[in-house]
C-alpha cells in the first residue's frame, strides 16, 4: 500500500490483479484435455485436480474471513483442518467441466464478498493456523494462492509468466521472512532487474554466498517453485559452476 492510497483503494487494486490472475488460470485450465485433471501436478502427491479443488476451496475459505470482517463475528476459515483436507480430496477427481465451474463460482463468491467498507478492511480475522491478521491482507493472500498454484498446476504457466510487480513484492516478502534465520547461511540476494540487494540467513555470520538473477527466478527459488534455474551463485567472489547444488536448502513456504 502506498502512502497516498487508502486500504480500500489498495484492496480494490489488488482485487483487480486477482481477477486478472484468475482469468489466466481459467484460460490454462480450459485448454487442458479431460484426462489431464488426473495427472500429477508439481506438488508431491497431488494431481492437477487436487490443485484446482484447493484453489476453489481457498476462495470459499477467504469468503468466510471476509464475512467475519464485515459482520464482526468470528467465522472459521475452514470447518476444521480435517474437513479442509477432505474437501480437497473429494473435489480432486471431478471432470474438467466441473472443476472449471467450481473455479468460476468460487471466484465470483470471493469477489462479491470482498466489497467491504473501509473500517471492515481493518478488522482482524483468524487464519486457519490460529493467528490473527488484518482483513486488508486477504486480497494479496488470494493473489498468492492463484499465482503460485497456477505454476503448481504444471500446465505450461511458469514463474517467468508471473507479473513483474507480483514477483518483486513476493521477493521482498520472502527475503524478509528468511532474514536472520540461523538455519540458513548468510546469503546476499541480488535482483539484477529490480535493484534491491537483500540478505537472508544468519545475521551474525560472515559474508557467504551471493545469489544473483532476475527477480522472477529469485522468487521462484525462494518460494520453492524452482531449484535455482536461471540464477548465478558466487562464494567469496568466485563464480560457482554448479550453482544449483551450492544453493542453501530453504524452509517450505507452508
Amino acid at each position: 500500500m502506498s502512502d497516498t492510497e487508502s486500504v480500500t483503494e489498495t484492496a480494490a487494486r489488488t482485487l483487480r490483479e486477482v481477477a486478472e490472475a484468475t482469468e489466466r488460470l481459467l484460460r490454462t485450465v480450459e485448454k487442458l484435455p479431460p484426462e489431464a485433471v488426473a495427472e500429477p501436478s508439481a506438488l508431491p502427491g497431488w494431481t492437477r485436480g487436487h490443485v484446482l479443488a484447493h484453489v476453489a476451496r481457498n476462495a470459499d475459505s477467504l469468503v468466510n474471513l471476509l464475512e467475519s470482517a464485515r459482520t464482526g463475528r468470528e467465522i472459521p476459515q475452514y470447518r476444521s483442518l480435517e474437513a479442509r483436507d477432505q474437501d480437497i480430496e473429494d473435489g480432486s477427481g471431478r471432470p474438467l467441466a466441473e472443476q472449471l465451474a467450481d473455479l468460476r463460482g468460487s471466484n465470483a463468491r470471493f469477489a462479491e464478498a470482498a466489497e467491504l467498507s473501509e473500517p471492515a478492511w481493518y478488522a482482524e480475522v483468524r487464519h486457519r493456523a490460529g493467528y490473527l491478521f488484518p482483513a486488508h491482507e486477504i486480497p494479496w493472500r488470494r493473489l498468492m494462492e492463484v499465482e503460485y498454484h497456477h505454476v503448481d498446476l504444471a500446465a505450461g504457466y511458469t514463474p517467468a509468466d508471473w507479473p513483474f510487480d507480483f514477483a518483486a513484492a513476493e521477493f521482498r516478502k520472502l527475503a524478509e521472512r528468511f532474514s536472520g534465520l540461523d538455519t540458513l547461511p548468510r546469503t546476499l540476494l541480488v535482483a539484477d532487474d529490480l535493484g534491491p540487494r537483500l540478505h537472508i540467513g544468519a545475521a551474525d555470520a560472515g559474508h557467504g554466498l551471493t545469489v544473483e538473477g532476475p527477480v522472477r527466478a529469485l522468487t521462484a527459488w525462494l518460494s520453492g517453485r524452482s531449484d535455482g534455474a536461471g540464477l548465478q551463485v558466487q562464494r567469496g567472489g568466485e563464480q560457482l559452476t554448479d550453482a544449483r547444488s551450492a544453493l542453501p536448502k530453504l524452509p517450505a513456504m507452508g
